[in-house]
């Protein structure tokens, strides 16, 4: 007689499945590639390898890349320690809303960024008379410090909010000032949560690309930008992947250093130990101001640009995304359409995944949980410039050359955001007390019933900001992008300005400023929708309870 099947088996074999979906993706459209990268540095011998950098010029891009990643992170933490002063002490739906706009420059495309300074730049030159900075390295670490402003104020300010506040009270009682109270209290126990945040400051201006493609050009060189250069335009592929291997070793340093520093930034956000001294109104209104003038500068120059054709104002530009013209191989409208769709798609398939790595990194035991999470975070180690170079050079084997295929683009912008998406749900499993699901256990509830009635449904407000980052990551991503073939159907709204901004003409500039209004409207109202959904009755946000991890 034949035994009725155990349900539970099909089950189990789902399981199996889906834990090895990520690594099955992670291995063919990441970890292959970089092997790729490492073995074409090295088809000349290390001869060949150490050859690449003999040349002054490939010298000059990694002491750029240095130096003004430094720079750019010292400036970054002197203007952010203020609002990071504040987002500590705020606190309800204002405090929500606070986060929130100070966030939306962080995920805005980077050639949107670089394309608002352009343009703030030109018409500071053309109207105050200041030094145009275009194509300087000043331009560029101002450019940097704008984008990762909202690293520092954060993270900084999270931890600042967490910190037990009575040694200040303490120390004010005594009759010490607020300066020195600040110095000799507030700041030393605050060095964790800077360093943190410089890190990671550090790290995203040492692997930019579309800030200083558009600002410096090819006369700033550095090495993201060298990589494109000898691929795309010079068709030096062992070149390019020798600086790309150079990029993934101090990447990979730099995020070990990141994590470590992070890991020192946890503390106890669910405990209210004292209340934060408040900030006077004259500090506030100051704070206020400055943070508004220069997060706000570049934005409003770009809104007004975008209006303005010829001597009138009006809607022009954006009429004229929907016409053809001889720059672009599609419509800027079919560009935007593409991007959204594009950035759907690998939202999609980095919750998928994403999700599925965060619930086996908590569920499984701490060597397996360990192998997972590095796999899953080594891509934050290589840049999104490296990912599509890797592409570029791996995935064109016969029968099938996959380079061509526009679901390419949605795959490598998930390898980009699959990251971001564990990073974020992680420390939210974490949170879950051992006892719910032991007590659920107990009670006969199979393994993957307490992941589908314990686990995801108390994550899904930090799911909800997965969502919206992954999204956000998807429209802006450049990088990768920029090295996959460029068809109509594969134009996306990044490649689109980029164009435009590299073509001379006022009314080409006019468009591409129409078009980074659409493209940064769309990354806002994903960061700001996600981050209302995200935000507790008391104003804290899923991001924040995440600092740390």
């Amino acid at each position: 007689m034949k035994r009725p099947a155990n349900p539970l088996v099909g089950w189990r074999i789902l399981g199996v499945v889906c834990a090895v979906a990520p690594l099955g993706f992670l291995g063919l459209f990441f970890f292959y590639p970089v092997i790729n990268i490492v073995t074409s540095s090295l088809g000349q011998g290390w001869a060949g390898f150490f050859s690449t950098f003999s040349s002054a010029r490939a010298r000059d891009a990694i002491w750029f890349t240095t130096w003004q990643a430094a720079v750019s992170t010292v400036v970054t933490v002197a203007i952010a320690m203020p609002c990071a002063a504040v987002i500590a002490r705020a606190s309800g739906r204002a405090g929500v809303w606070l986060k929130a706009l100070v966030t939306v420059p962080f995920v805005l495309p980077t050639v949107v960024v670089g394309g608002a300074f352009k343009e703030l730049f030109e018409r500071l030159h053309t109207s105050v008379g200041l030094p145009n900075l275009n194509y300087t390295a000043a331009a560029i670490i101002i450019a940097h410090s704008f984008f990762n402003f909202a690293v520092v104020a954060r993270t900084v300010g999270a931890y600042w909010a967490g910190l037990d506040h009575r040694l200040e009270e303490q120390a004010r009682t005594l009759g010490s000032s607020n300066a020195r109270v600040f110095s000799r209290v507030t700041w030393p126990r605050l060095k964790p949560a800077i360093l943190a945040a410089g890190a990671i400051t550090f790290l995203f201006s040492f692997t930019s690309f579309g800030v200083v493609l558009v600002l410096g050009g090819l006369r700033q060189a550095t090495i993201e930008t060298e990589i494109f250069r000898h691929a795309v335009v010079r068709g030096d592929l062992t070149t390019s992947a020798s600086m790309s291997v150079i990029q993934i070793v101090a990447v990979l340093c730099l995020v070990a250093v990141t994590s470590h520093l992070e890991r020192r930034t946890n503390v106890n956000t669910q405990m209210v130990r004292s209340v934060i001294a408040p900030l006077g109104t004259a500090t506030k209104i100051s704070i206020f101001t400055f943070s508004t003038i220069f997060l706000g500068s570049p934005l409003l120059v770009m809104i007004e640009r975008s209006l303005k054709t010829g001597d009138r104002y009006g809607f022009g530009n954006y009429i004229a995304l929907f016409d053809k013209i001889p720059q672009l191989p599609a419509t800027a409208a079919e560009a935007i359409a593409n991007s959204m769709v594009y950035a759907s798609i690998a939202t999609a398939i980095a919750l998928f995944l994403g999700v599925i790595c965060a619930l086996t990194i908590v569920s499984k035991d701490s060597r397996t949980g360990r192998f997972f999470d590095l796999a899953a975070t080594l891509p934050l180690g290589v840049s999104a410039v490296t990912v599509g170079f890797g592409i570029l050079i791996s995935l064109n084997r016969s029968p099938v050359d996959w380079r061509t295929s526009w679901w390419m683009v949605p795959v490598a912008h998930s390898v980009v955001a699959i990251p971001f998406v564990v990073r974020t749900i992680v420390p939210m499993l974490r949170q879950i007390h051992p006892s719910i699901r032991e007590a659920a256990s107990l009670l006969g509830s199979s393994s993957l019933q307490i992941r589908r009635l314990i686990d995801l449904p108390l994550v899904v407000r930090g799911i909800t900001v997965a969502a919206g980052f992954a999204f956000a990551i998807s429209i802006g991503e450049f990088g990768a992008t920029s090295f996959l073939p460029r068809r109509a159907d594969t134009l996306t709204g990044p490649q689109a300005v980029f164009r435009l901004l590299s073509t001379p003409g006022d009314i080409l500039r006019g468009q591409a400023m129409a078009l980074s209004v659409v493209l940064a409207g769309a990354v806002a109202i994903a960061v700001v929708v996600s981050e209302l959904l995200s935000s507790d009755k008391k104003g804290r946000s899923e991001v924040d309870l995440q600092i740390g991890s």
